[in-house]
C-alpha cells in the first residue's frame, strides 16, 4: 500500500516557472498538467457544473464540485446526484466529498473514481451548522483521531490522488491545522487547501493568510491559500504571507467567472482572459442562464438562478427596478430579454 500511495502521490510535482516573481505549482495528475495554481473553490449550491465549466472556459488550474455528502451519494437519495453532478470525467475537475463515516465515504469515493474522478478532495472545513452538528466539515478539527480513518479510508479505496480542504482550526483554542495536515500527508494526502480562518470564525473578520505558514512549514506537499483572495492583489499578498503553492477562490468568482483566469494571467503569465463588456457581457450570461435552466429544468434552474443573475448585476450597477424584474420574472423569455437592458447599465464590468 506504502509503494501505491508513493506513486500516486508522485504525480504531483512543484515544478518552479520564473513568473512575475512567482514559482508556478504543477499539479501533474497521470500525463494532465494543472497549471497555474489558481484553483476554484467548491461552494455549496453555487458551484454547479454550469458555473464551474463557464469558469474552466475563461481559465483555471482547477475547480472543485459542490460538497456531495457521502452516505446520501450512495444511498441514491433523490436529487443528491443530480444537484450535484459531478463533471466527474471532466478535466481539471476535483469531486469534493463530506461524511463523518469512513464506510460511506469509501463507497462514495470508489462510485465517483468508478465515473472518471482526477481527483477526489475532502471536505474538513465546512463551517454551517448543518454540517457541523452532524460532525462533518470543519467537526473533524475536533476529532482528528476519527478524522484520520476517514481520510485513511477514501485514500485506500481509490487510486487517484486525494486532497484535503480544511481550516486553521475549530476556534482560537484549537488552532492544529499544521498537525492534522501533517498526518493527513503520512496518510497519503496529496495537497491540502486551508481556509484562513477557524470554523467558529465562519466567514467573519478577514482571513489569517499569515497563520498558512505554519502549515506550509508543516509539510512536503502542496499548500493552497484560501479565504478572501478576491482579485490579483489578494492573490499576490496572501501568497507572500502565507508562503504558500497556489490560492483557491470563493466569493470573488461570484458574477465574476473570469477572475481566476485574470489572476493566472497578472501572477503567472497564463494567457490574458477576455472580459466580456456590452453585448458580449450580455450574451454570456445569458448563455450561462440557460445553460443552467437546461441542467436543473425550467422551475428548478429559474431558482438557482437568481442568486447567478444577482450577482452578474450587482457588477453591472443595474437599477434596483429593473433588477427585480429580472429576479422576480417566472418567464424564462421575458428574463432574456431584461437582461439586455439589466447589463448595459455601466457598459463595462470591472475584472
Amino acid at each position: 500500500m506504502a509503494a501505491i500511495l508513493l506513486f500516486i502521490c508522485a504525480q504531483f510535482v512543484i515544478q518552479p516557472v520564473n513568473a512575475q516573481g512567482l514559482s508556478t505549482l504543477t499539479l501533474q495528475l497521470a500525463d494532465k498538467a494543472l497549471n497555474p495554481p489558481v484553483l476554484l473553490a467548491p461552494m455549496a449550491g453555487i458551484t454547479d457544473r454550469p458555473f464551474r465549466d463557464l469558469v474552466m472556459r475563461f481559465g483555471a488550474g482547477m475547480v472543485v464540485s459542490e460538497m456531495v455528502a457521502s452516505q446520501e451519494m450512495v444511498q441514491a437519495k433523490p436529487g443528491v446526484r443530480e444537484r450535484a453532478e459531478l463533471s466527474a470525467d471532466v478535466e481539471n475537475t476535483a469531486v469534493q466529498l463530506a461524511g463523518r463515516e469512513a464506510h460511506w465515504m469509501a463507497e462514495a469515493a470508489r462510485q465517483v473514481a468508478d465515473r472518471g474522478a482526477r481527483v477526489i478532495d475532502i471536505n474538513m472545513g465546512c463551517p454551517a451548522k448543518k454540517v457541523t452538528n452532524g460532525y462533518s466539515g470543519s467537526a473533524l478539527l475536533k476529532t482528528p483521531d476519527h478524522a484520520l480513518t476517514l481520510i485513511e479510508a477514501v485514500v485506500e479505496a481509490v487510486d487517484v490522488p486525494v486532497t484535503l480542504k480544511t481550516r486553521l482550526g475549530w476556534d482560537d483554542s484549537l488552532l492544529n491545522a499544521p498537525d492534522v495536515a501533517r498526518r493527513a500527508q503520512d496518510a497519503g494526502i496529496c495537497m491540502v487547501t486551508i481556509h484562513g480562518r477557524t470554523r467558529c470564525q465562519f466567514y467573519k473578520g478577514s482571513a489569517d493568510w499569515s497563520a498558512i505558514r505554519a502549515v506550509k512549514e508543516a509539510v512536503s506537499i502542496p499548500v493552497i491559500a484560501n479565504g478572501d483572495i478576491v482579485d490579483t492583489n489578494a492573490a499576490r499578498v496572501a501568497l507572500d504571507q502565507s508562503a504558500a503553492d497556489g490560492v483557491m477562490v470563493g466569493r470573488g468568482a461570484q458574477g465574476k467567472p473570469w477572475v481566476l483566469a485574470q489572476i493566472c494571467h497578472d501572477l503567472y503569465g497564463a494567457k490574458a482572459p477576455v472580459i466580456p463588456t456590452g453585448d458580449d457581457l450580455v450574451e454570456m450570461v445569458r448563455a450561462h442562464y440557460g445553460s443552467m435552466l437546461e441542467f436543473y429544468g425550467s422551475d428548478l434552474g429559474l431558482r438557482v438562478a437568481r442568486k447567478h443573475l444577482g450577482w452578474y448585476m450587482d457588477e453591472a450597477g443595474t437599477p434596483a427596478a429593473l433588477r427585480r424584474s429580472v429576479l422576480t420574472s417566472r418567464d424564462t423569455d421575458e428574463v432574456l430579454r431584461l437582461l439586455g437592458d439589466a447589463l448595459a447599465a455601466e457598459g463595462e464590468v470591472a475584472a
